[in-house]
């Protein structure tokens, strides 16, 4: 194996560090810039190829019939640079557990959302017991965290209800809790707010709630402009784990300093200060958080009762048997780089060979999967260090064959479209996508992107966000259409069947076929779980095999 000296960056994509020394690598002068990197890593390469009776080309990469020629050669021979195999290995585990996580945030969100906490739930916990292991957690927490029946019926909700997730919430948090309480201590805010991004997001990255918060710490439009994530039709800063857990550090600082209560400042995070200070004079004055409870929204007064039942099942989760997967390696070794060019992620992943899947895990914040270049902005495209080799090594042929390949589409990419042109729509009778496509000028598709829809249902007055440079009139004639209908269902631009690769869930399958959602693909190919084996051929359609 080629000797290249790793850099293990703590959760990976995460670490503001690494993010750190992507700047300073990048804001070197660019000629500079190339050649330190490069220089170091064709010496690494000149080194170990001695010693295993290689040549290495004097060019760092070349373009020949459109394909990438890597540097390590002999006797004519091109050979593949192989990562370590047990890293690797760890690797495509965490892949495997972070990409699958999808589905977690619907399901924390709805128990959130409908939270009965004075509902009585039937669980083996002492009452006692509890009341001691609270007073404990108080005593080391800045929250208010006092024994009330309220408080009890939730935990015990959780525990009944809600235990795989939490499991799965045990083994996910490994990744993400560094990050979250390195950022937590630089802004000198309780450390136990890592547990509210469970609570916000079930620690997805891409989720997105149906009024548009988005990310982590889930963060609406309007509060992500305030503290600098930008959102264009390509990019979402809400959905970039260190640029949105920089701006929560920020907002919790800023509310904390309005309430001086952690209880009330988590409250206010969720309903805007707004609703905390009306329930304040509304219950006559209290600012205790249980006392003004009964009068902030719904969602907001099992809001907090949930981040405390988090927080209280991750320390003793020993002792109520909750057992996520031990991750020997909580982090992926990843670096960065700032991209000279506009390039997808089909073509880093078929160039550069890593999954598709693995790039959307480690670079969450670009949209359409397009990581663009724009006057004034840094986008940065991390990869396994591994990988990170072939892509500097051979960056000017890289950026050749990309160059290449744009001018051979026959459509064009997406223009960006700057956030100041977004606007709300409000669904109203009769409308459908494609009805509202025409009208603003757009794709279906894009607005099923921008929107994070999984299927073509709209309800009436649901909102709606799109990208435009303004409206088209509505006898606009609509475009032939790619998709196929049947009686029986719907072909893809003709394709009825996918082969399924190493890394593939039906969650990611879904996302590469517009239209279709996981439950059709279940329905179709008589799947109950989610487990699927390497080379099967599953339906898209419900038509005959």
């Amino acid at each position: 194996m080629i000797g290249i000296k790793k850099i293990a960056f703590a959760t990976a994509l995460l670490l503001s560090t690494a993010s750190l020394l992507a700047q300073q690598t990048d804001t070197i002068p660019s000629n500079n810039a190339n050649l330190m990197v490069k220089d170091s890593l064709v010496d690494s390469l000149r080194t170990s190829a001695a010693q295993k009776n290689l040549t290495l080309k004097s060019a760092p990469g070349a373009l020949k019939d459109n394909k990438i020629v890597f540097n390590a050669v002999k006797e004519g021979k091109t050979y593949d640079l192989q990562d370590y195999s047990q890293a690797a290995k760890y690797d495509s585990l965490w892949l495997n557990e972070l990409h699958n996580s999808a589905a977690l945030f619907d399901s924390m969100h709805a128990t959130v959302s409908s939270l009965e906490i004075d509902s009585v739930y039937h669980q083996s916990l002492d009452t006692e017991v509890l009341k001691k292991r609270l007073e404990a957690l108080d005593q080391k927490t800045p929250f208010n965290i006092a024994y009330n029946p309220s408080l009890e019926n939730v935990i015990k909700s959780f525990l009944t209800r809600k235990r795989d997730l939490m499991e799965r919430m045990l083994t996910v948090s490994q990744f993400y809790f560094p990050l979250f309480e390195q950022e937590l201590d630089n802004y000198d805010i309780p450390l136990e707010i890592k547990y509210l991004a469970i609570v916000e997001s079930a620690l997805n990255p891409r989720a997105r709630s149906r009024v548009g918060a988005t990310g982590l710490w889930q963060f609406m439009y309007g509060t992500g402009k305030m503290y600098k994530l930008d959102v264009s039709s390509y990019v979402d800063e809400r959905r970039d784990p260190i640029a949105a857990t920089k701006a929560a550090c920020e907002y919790l600082s800023k509310l904390h300093d309005i309430f001086g209560d952690w209880d009330l400042a988590l409250a206010a995070y969720n309903s805007g200060p707004g609703n905390v200070n009306k329930a304040i004079r509304r219950s006559g004055g209290y600012k205790n958080y249980w006392n003004i409870r009964r009068n902030l929204p719904r969602e907001t007064a099992g809001y907090v009762p949930a981040f405390l039942a988090t927080m209280y099942l991750f320390e003793y989760a020993e002792e109520h048997g909750l057992k996520g997967k031990k991750v020997d390696r909580p982090y992926f070794e990843t670096d960065t780089i700032h991209v000279k060019s506009l390039i997808t992620f089909d073509q880093i992943s078929e160039l550069v060979g890593i999954s598709v899947a693995e790039l959307e895990v480690l670079n969450p914040s670009y949209k359409l999967n397009i990581i663009p270049v724009v006057e004034g902005k840094n986008y940065a495209l991390r990869l396994p260090v591994h990988q990170m080799g072939k892509f500097v090594a051979n960056e000017t042929a890289i950026y050749a064959h990309v160059a290449e390949e744009l001018k051979k589409k026959e459509k064009p990419l997406p223009k960006l479209v700057k956030s100041d042109n977004r606007i709300r729509y409000r669904v109203r009778s009769g409308d459908f996508l494609g009805k509202i496509a025409r009208r603003y000028g757009v794709r279906v598709s894009d607005i099923k992107r921008w929107n994070g829809l999984r299927s073509n249902n709209l309800r009436i007055g649901q909102r709606l966000t799109i990208f435009t440079r303004g409206p088209r009139p509505s006898t606009a004639k609509a475009s032939k259409k790619t998709t196929k209908s049947t009686s029986k269902g719907t072909a893809i631009a003709g394709k009825k069947t996918h082969i399924v690769k190493e890394g593939d869930s039906l969650w990611t399958i879904s996302r590469k076929y517009p239209g279709i959602s996981i439950e059709n693909l279940r329905e179709w190919n008589g799947i109950s779980g989610n487990n699927l084996k390497p080379g099967t051929r599953l339906k898209l359609c419900n038509c005959p095999s």
